[in-house]
């Protein structure tokens, strides 16, 4: 049974930091690939930052250069470090893991994690 436990939301003011962390029962060697999304009341799911298993990342342009995607091999947990937080960044987020098989990936899903920038 894969499990991941997100950890680290919360309410925060604008311009404040948080920091997300998603624990693996996988090996980080599996994975294709790693990430975070975000989902707003009444919308779809959006991916946030990604993280493949060659460390390539990829970010959201509303993020850019404010979160920061990471993940620790030991620990089997990736990180989202989000800096200058927006009011507009209020959601609840996700992590999500790509497990390799035979002919792809699998997706797991976190259970979520609410986020709010608010005064």
């Amino acid at each position: 049974q894969v499990q991941l436990v997100e950890s680290g939301g919360g309410l925060v003011q604008p311009g404040g930091s948080l920091r997300l962390s998603c624990a693996t029962s996988l090996s980080i060697s599996r994975l294709n690939a790693m990430g975070w999304y975000r989902q707003y009341p009444g919308k779809q799911r959006e991916s946030v930052a990604t993280i493949t298993s060659a460390g390539t990342t990829n970010y959201a342009d509303s993020v850019k250069d404010r979160f920061t995607i990471s993940t620790d091999n030991v620990k089997n947990t990736v990180d989202l470090q989000m800096n200058s937080l927006k009011p507009e960044d209020t959601a609840v987020y996700y992590c999500n893991v790509k497990l390799k098989i035979l002919w792809g990936s699998r997706d797991y899903w976190g259970q979520g994690t609410q986020v709010t920038v608010s005064s």
